[in-house]
């Protein structure tokens, strides 16, 4: 009876653990897009509403799906210098960045400043679909060719709009075309808002599509950067994150005077990174520039036959070229190199003083691993 129980117990271990776990209570495993809508979840893309509810038959707006669309894309980080200006999307709209990315991308067009955007309305089926096309590189096909594969399969074929014929031509050849498997018939519908559940399916596969044939800007932001630097040689690489690992020594320069006989502690000191940070591969981790920012932990002025001087900085922040200041733990000890003797005499008589120059060099040891999108320096928190 116990060897009974023992296996039934595991048996039951057993099928709870192989039992998939769904985000949303109105999500259930045998919702037609249960697969991706969970997938983006996990990832990010899409979130639920606040009472644990996907809502799947909703609606979208325009903006939320751009958001959503750079999201799955990977380049929420991406920052973009000149951006297009629209009479009804406001810097300080919430999907302001995320629209200007989606613009950048070319996922969606813009002729010239002060047209609409129309944030707040319904993502169409033909939209959404639109801009998954566009994030690819495609084939070119003529309006003939799209009307032929498209009359294949769906009975409103004859009737789809002239600006989204080619690109559902394009959705059809390559099976990116969404339509709700117990439809009584197969439509495109093309000017219908789009539901929750519809661009989850849609951007699940445009971003299966989009790591095979990404459009230039994307293959070119997806692309890890490379140059040369300072080689950092334990740096690991994992996909397209580089770590740099905890207790590496990384050289910096000051941007101030500091010494241990003028400064003080707890002032905040200001460095940067004077050379790339590479990967043994030359992957850039982080880039020439950087702005390093801390305090001065511990400072005592040398004196004669009392002490050598002790000059001590803990650094905080990080501030990239792309603007995003994140935390960058090091320490950074000033010592001078001696000879055994010279040391001799500044131990017993003299007493050591401590300083480093504007633009002078001092290395830092980075006191937490830091890890690094190679594809656009972002650093994970």
């Amino acid at each position: 009876m116990k060897n009974l129980f023992k296996m039934f117990v595991s048996l039951a271990v057993l099928c709870f653990a192989s039992t998939q776990v769904f985000a949303y209570p109105d999500v259930s495993s045998s919702h037609w897009a249960a697969k991706e809508i969970n997938l983006l979840t996990e990832q990010g893309v899409i979130i639920g509403y606040p009472d644990g509810t996907f809502q799947p038959d909703e609606n979208v707006t325009r903006a939320e799906f751009a958001a959503m669309a750079i999201r799955a894309l990977g380049q929420e980080h991406t920052k973009v210098i000149q951006p297009v200006n629209f009479l009804d999307v406001t810097t300080d709209h919430w999907a302001y960045s995320d629209i200007q990315k989606a613009l950048y991308f070319d996922l969606i067009s813009c002729d010239k400043n002060g047209e609409l955007f129309r944030p707040e309305d319904s993502v169409s089926r033909g939209e959404s679909i639109s801009v998954a096309v566009n994030a690819l590189t495609t084939e070119t096909i003529s309006n003939a060719k799209a009307k032929e594969v498209l009359a294949q399969k769906y009975v409103d074929a004859n009737s789809v709009p002239e600006w989204f014929l080619i690109p559902a031509g394009k959705a059809e050849i390559l099976n990116m075309v969404v339509v709700i498997p117990t439809a009584p018939k197969k439509a495109l519908e093309a000017n219908r808002p789009a539901t929750r559940a519809e661009v989850a399916a849609i951007l699940y596969r445009m971003m299966e599509q989009a790591k095979l044939n990404p459009n230039a800007k994307l293959a070119e932001a997806m692309r890890k950067k490379t140059g040369e630097g300072f080689v950092i040689e334990n740096a690991t690489v994992q996909g397209s994150v580089g770590t740099i690992p905890a207790g590496t020594y990384l050289p910096i320069k000051m941007s101030k005077y500091i010494s241990s006989q003028t400064s003080e502690g707890g002032v905040v000191y200001n460095a940067y990174v004077p050379q790339n940070y590479v990967t043994k591969d030359h992957y850039i981790l982080v880039r020439q520039g950087a702005s390093l920012q801390g305090q001065i932990l511990d400072v005592r002025p040398g004196q004669y036959f009392v002490r050598n001087g002790v000059l001590v900085l803990k650094n905080a922040l990080i501030t990239t070229e792309i603007d995003q200041t994140a935390p960058f733990a090091g320490l950074t000890e000033i010592k001078k190199d001696r000879n055994w003797w010279m040391k001799f005499v500044r131990w017993a008589f003299k007493g050591e003083k401590l300083e480093v120059p504007t633009n002078g060099d001092a290395y830092m040891k980075l006191l937490e691993p830091v890890r690094v999108d190679l594809t656009n320096g972002w650093i994970y928190e």
